[in-house]
């Protein structure tokens, strides 16, 4: 991307690609507005001949592809998501944009003219998805066909103006051999994670947002046998294993009087109707987990999902706590966690990107619930912990394997 030009900014200037005027942009703006989902080169064309100006044809191009982003697309953030290794898009401002490529959030230069230009297009794009977004309602989570999920919040709720976060998921699913090789694990724990599922052993994900654990989990469900019937439940649909046979199921917010709403504690016990092969929560984060818990100890095995924690070991807190969401208490969680779970995989973001750093066992231990690490990431290398002779038992390797 090359520097900001001087002068006044055009609407949502991106240093990239061939300038457009914005002269230009309005008039072809403004003869497509009637129809703007046939924004095509032809029209283009035609609404610069009215002007009386000559435009190239990397000129018409840009001017197609900039409309287009602004009527149907994500306005000035479209060109963003061209690059893979995008995942994550935030808007603080008009001129503070960052993304995510997995290596920490960094500071893009794109920009908008001004607050009314992110709010309208934080308005349109929740509009697009079946919610408005206004005084009445000033923060929402919709998800976008292309695989946007948005999130947004206006003023006065945000301080600094409207505020965006888009999530892109990416079609393509990573393989085993791939996330290998960014370093997200070594030929061991690559061995073992291969093994959880082979074994059908019932696992949680965990680590912090933007960790990779959807990545994984997506990954790990393309090794599960051909055969096999996945039900995915999420709040939204994120996760796309490459797998023959899978079905998802995805929950519902209210609508403005509060009603038509499924969560995901309803869909886990619908699921079970459905009678899964492998029943899978993208997102354990509210009531949901007594649900699962409970599948996972009623004959579901191989059952998976992930969680929020910031450490392998802050897991049975997090179950505690969301099981008291439930009505469940301390001991009940203990007692439904301990025989239900088989192994926990904790990822981090490390100074050379996301990693899985633990795989441990979980069980009852003197002071409760607790996670015993069987493999963990020291000095970038994988060594045994006090928890290997159990997961190794558990997985039918030898333990000698590490």
């Amino acid at each position: 991307m090359t520097g900001r030009r001087a002068g006044t900014p055009s609407a949502g200037r991106q240093d990239a690609g061939p300038s457009v005027d914005s002269g230009l942009l309005e008039s072809v703006r403004a003869s497509v507005m009637a129809d703007p989902g046939a924004v095509t080169p032809s029209r283009v064309a035609a609404a610069v001949q009215a002007t009386g100006r000559l435009l190239g044809t990397a000129g018409a191009l840009a001017a197609v592809e900039r409309i287009s982003a602004e009527l149907n697309g994500l306005g000035p953030l479209q060109e963003l998501t061209r690059d893979p290794a995008v995942t994550d898009i935030f808007v603080n401002g008009p001129g503070s944009v960052w993304v995510d490529r997995g290596q920490g959030v960094e500071r893009v230069r794109v920009y908008f003219d001004g607050e009314a230009q992110v709010r309208a297009l934080a308005c349109r794009m929740v509009a697009a998805g079946g919610r408005r977004l206004d005084d009445g309602s000033p923060c929402v989570d919709v998800r976008l066909p292309g695989g946007y999920r948005i999130h947004a919040v206006l003023p006065p709720v945000s301080t600094a103006g409207t505020l965006l976060s888009i999530r892109i998921r990416r079609e393509r699913v990573f393989s085993m051999a791939e996330l290998r090789l960014a370093g997200m694990f070594d030929g061991l724990l690559q061995d073992v994670l291969e093994a959880v599922v082979r074994n059908r052993l019932n696992f949680l994900i965990s680590g912090a947002t933007g960790s990779g654990k959807t990545t994984l989990l997506a990954t790990l469900l393309g090794l599960c046998a051909p055969a096999e019937r996945l039900v995915l439940i999420e709040d939204a649909s994120e996760l796309n294993p490459v797998h023959p046979h899978v079905v998802s199921l995805e929950s519902r917010h209210g609508n403005v009087e509060g009603g038509g709403m499924v969560d995901l504690g309803e869909l886990v016990r619908q699921a079970l109707r459905m009678r899964p092969d492998r029943l899978v929560v993208g997102e354990c984060r509210g009531a949901e987990v007594r649900d699962l818990l409970a599948a996972m100890n009623t004959g579901h095995s191989g059952a998976g999902g992930t969680i929020h924690a910031n450490a392998a070991a802050a897991i049975p807190a997090r179950l505690t706590a969301l099981g008291a969401l439930a009505g469940l208490s301390p001991e009940g969680v203990r007692l439904q966690a301990n025989s239900a779970l088989d192994v926990v995989i904790h990822l981090d973001r490390t100074a050379l990107g996301r990693a899985v750093t633990c795989v441990g066992i979980i069980g009852a231990g003197p002071a409760g619930l607790m996670v015993t690490p069987a493999l963990r990431l020291e000095g970038g290398r994988t060594v045994r912990g006090p928890g290997w002779a159990v997961l190794a038992g558990r997985l039918e390797l030898d333990q000698e394997f590490v």
